[in-house]
């Protein structure tokens, strides 16, 4: 019995030294990952210096959870990044039954909002009709604004979108206005007509009566404007949630991160310094001093994905340079998750 209970003893005494030992190597690797995500920190906020402006970054690896950031609780203008917002909503009607992706909707010569896209230069003309598909592919691929301001409004409007940002924990990130009406403070037009009997015509003649100065003093007022703005970590949270599947059903998620592997714009942003044929699915967005873009990296050699999401705000550089800045942070996140310890 003695020889019994002694041997119990030492089983004991072998696994408490076993679970000693595995939480000695647990706060050791915790430890570590503290001061390889400071490192990259450092190397965030080092090239951040060439935007010669705000930086904010967030970098989540969509797998483990270990994160990266830079500026991450500080709201930074989205531009067309809210685009990913509003096809969340508009999905989740599609899901819910309320509307269908086939349904063809009428697109009238008020619906033509100014800025990025095509539908306003080629679709003047009184007569058109596009699916919900159609407009979804529209706003995310080539950013265009009319189909944008659309799908805003078949969501339910910012307040639904908003609503629904909330009802996921996307904390941090608030749509506001269509884009016509974030073009028109910016560029600081004050009264715009109905736009039922409106034109982007109508829109520039609109600007062109106002002066230089005028204009830049809209931009500075729009550029501090918390209306239309995302954290860093906010709008990582909202990727994560759609790429995890908690967001839409899976049919309506596989939908939109096809669509955002499509998109042609920004190229040279956080694809641009990434080994060729990396899969990237993202959002760009532009406006004023402010050059954006939030995606999904796939790494390889089954190393996971990244969430990533690189804003840029008050720079004076060309956009090229700005996007630069965007490229080398994408790759500084991409080899780090890549060849972290695994």
């Amino acid at each position: 019995m003695k020889a019994v209970t002694a041997m119990l003893m030492a089983s004991r005494a072998a696994i408490g030294g076993l679970l000693v030992l595995a939480l000695a190597l647990s706060t050791a690797a915790r430890g570590e990952d503290v001061v390889r995500a400071a490192a990259i920190e450092r190397e965030f906020a080092r090239l951040a210096e060439a935007a010669q402006g705000r930086v904010g970054v967030a970098a989540i690896h969509l797998g483990t959870g270990e994160a990266a950031y830079l500026n991450p609780g500080e709201p930074y203008p989205m531009a067309s990044t809210f685009k990913v917002a509003i096809a969340v909503r508009l999905l989740q009607r599609v899901d819910a039954g309320e509307l269908k992706l086939d349904q063809l909707v009428e697109i009238a010569p008020g619906d033509l909002s100014p800025g990025s896209g095509m539908m306003s230069q080629r679709l003047k003309k009184p007569g058109v009709q596009i699916s919900i598909a159609n407009l979804l592919d529209l706003m995310l691929t080539i950013s265009d604004n009319s189909a944008t301001d659309k799908c805003l409004s078949l969501a339910g409007g910012a307040e639904a979108v908003n609503a629904r940002l909330v009802e996921l924990g996307v904390l941090g990130v608030r749509v506001d206005r269509s884009t016509r009406e974030l073009i028109a403070d910016y560029l600081g037009i004050k009264k715009l007509p109905p736009r039922e009997t409106s034109s982007p015509e109508e829109f520039t003649a609109l600007n062109e009566k106002n002066s230089d100065e005028h204009r830049e003093k809209a931009a500075e007022k729009f550029a501090k404007d918390k209306r239309d703005t995302a954290t860093p970590e906010g709008m990582a949270r909202l990727l994560h949630v759609i790429w995890a599947g908690s967001a839409l059903s899976l049919e309506s998620t596989e939908l939109l991160k096809n669509t955002m592997l499509a998109c042609e714009t920004g190229l040279l942003r956080i694809r641009g310094m990434l080994p060729p044929g990396t899969e990237v699915a993202d959002k760009t967005g532009t406006i004023g001093g402010s050059t954006n873009d939030v995606g999904v990296i796939t790494l390889p050699e089954n190393a996971g994905q990244i969430a990533i999401v690189v804003f840029v705000k008050d720079s004076k550089l060309e956009v090229p340079d700005r996007e630069k800045v965007i490229a080398q942070i994408s790759r500084a996140a991409y080899d780090y998750f890549l060849f972290r310890p695994r």
